[in-house]
């Protein structure tokens, strides 16, 4: 009976500390490493990729953000504000209904198949949105050159790039709106495009958040 408790002791002190010591080394001295590691190597990344303007942070280059006019009363989406390059659409997982505590920003792909009438309907107004909102007098927009990612969404919802050839359709209209000149805003573009990584990994892209700030500065400055 003796030897028996005497071993159920020791298995239960030999449990505890191999609990100790792996809370210890994987709980503390592991993150604390990584982050430390992280924090030298690449400070920029492991702060969430931050993009700041006028001292002041105003996203990440890895979540999309939108650009909408002002909530209208009765409306229950806001309009897009045209002055600004648009995102892609964002049909994720809808408005968070569960912690309304906090504006939670949710992320996830909609999961309809390419023959669901839903979605179908979606990319239909989307890209008869897109050619109506950027089409300007003298030069209006072909459907057929409507680019995919202008209407529909990423699988997470937040993707926060768009093609080169959406930014592009989208031009004459900033340039319209802020009374810049096609050439500049083209320009513009073309600087904030990014190839693809390490010259062949995906497809070449351009960041809107970094875009539109690219943009702000050119019009405040124009």
């Amino acid at each position: 009976m003796n030897n028996s408790v005497g071993n159920t002791a020791r298995l239960l002190w030999a449990g505890l500390r191999a609990l100790l010591v792996l809370t210890v080394v994987c709980g503390v001295i592991y993150p604390l490493a990584v982050t430390g590691i992280a924090q030298g190597i690449f400070p920029d990344k492991a702060n969430g990729s931050e993009i700041s303007s006028n001292g002041k942070v105003v996203g990440s280059e890895l979540i999309g953000q939108r650009y909408d006019l002002p909530l209208k009363k009765g409306q229950e989406t806001a309009a897009p504000d045209l002055k600004w390059f648009q995102p892609r659409p964002s049909n994720g997982l809808g408005t968070n209904s569960v912690n309304t505590q906090y504006k939670l920003i949710l992320s996830g792909a909609t999961n309809r198949s390419g023959d669901n009438k839903e979605l179908i309907d979606w990319v239909t107004a989307a890209k008869a949105a897109v050619v109506k909102d950027n089409s300007v007098p003298g030069h209006p927009v072909n459907p057929a050159d409507v680019p995919a990612d202008a209407v529909t969404s990423s699988g997470s919802g937040l993707d926060p790039a768009i093609s080169p050839a959406y930014a592009q359709l989208q031009v004459r209209r900033v340039a319209e709106r802020n009374h810049l000149g096609v050439a500049q805003v083209d320009k513009l573009v073309e600087q904030h495009t990014d190839g693809r990584i390490l010259g062949f990994v995906g497809e070449p892209r351009v960041n809107v958040l970094q875009l539109n700030i690219a943009l702000k500065q050119l019009v405040n400055g124009a």
